[in-house]
């Protein structure tokens, strides 16, 4: 057996794919790593996946032409999943997808083919759910600042969403597991950034009106809630805990 290592990133894995794919050992021989996971195994070869652009466009003209947008979207959006195994999923789904073509999403009986629905469906879900639940606060420059912390890497997902929306504002949603942010300028364009500088989150300083104004928020939600119907339960079915500690609602008033 031989093992292709590759980064946690898109280019990464379809690197991955072509090393993997071009290397003639045949797919029941190879397999897809992500670096830093997994146990070394014996009698296991292990080669580096190098990047380059060259190797990743072609993957991605190879999708596109023989199976088609859909199928490309879907292992972008599972490249983003929290599945330690992921990179090997998407190359066992695309030894499928590029021989049948674009049918192959309808053939949920292939085991590769579910492992890629799953992870989508994953993904999405919870890109779904944080554009719900993400609060802004405005930080004394009057940027919009979100904070969150999804299993997934979704925040490049939530992007396009708060562009449309909120297009004339300055806004960050910066992702504090992975220490990465999506920034936008007012009626322009958004990109993400890593954020490897220490205290930077705690920069993000609120302004007094700011506060304030959380400390309303959350006194309206605790005054119209009916004791007696408590149901906490019900409520995490709803709004799991998870998303909780970032929700404005859900923090403890500001002392001042």
């Amino acid at each position: 057996m031989t093992i292709f290592t590759c980064s946690d990133t898109f280019e990464g894995i379809l690197c991955g794919v072509y090393d993997a794919w071009t290397s003639r050992l045949g797919h029941k021989n190879v397999a897809l790593e992500l670096e830093g996971t997994g146990n070394m195994q014996m009698f296991t070869e292990y080669r580096q996946v190098q990047e380059s652009l060259s190797k990743a466009e072609k993957v991605i003209q190879a999708v596109q032409t023989k199976a088609g947008q859909e199928v490309y979207e879907q292992i972008y959006r599972a490249s983003l999943s929290q599945e330690a195994e992921k990179a090997d999923r998407i190359y066992r789904f695309l030894i499928y997808a590029l021989h049948y073509g674009k049918v192959i999403l309808d053939q949920l009986q292939i085991p590769a083919v579910y492992d890629m629905f799953q992870m989508n469906r994953n993904v999405g879900n919870e890109a779904y759910l944080l554009i719900e639940f993400l609060r802004f606060s405005q930080t004394s420059d009057g940027v919009l600042f979100g904070m969150v912390g999804p299993k997934n890497d979704v925040i490049i997902l939530l992007a396009p969403h708060f562009a449309d929306r909120l297009h004339n504002e300055n806004w960050i949603i910066y992702d504090e597991k992975r220490k990465k942010a999506v920034v936008h300028r007012a009626l322009g364009s958004w990109m993400t950034v890593e954020v490897s500088e220490p205290g930077w989150k705690e920069r993000m300083i609120k302004s007094g009106d700011q506060e304030e104004f959380e400390n309303l928020w959350r006194a309206f939600h605790k005054h119209i809630a009916i004791e007696e119907r408590t149901n906490p339960i019900c409520q995490r079915g709803h709004l799991p805990l998870r998303f909780r500690p970032y929700m404005t609602e859900f923090q403890r008033k500001r002392e001042g």
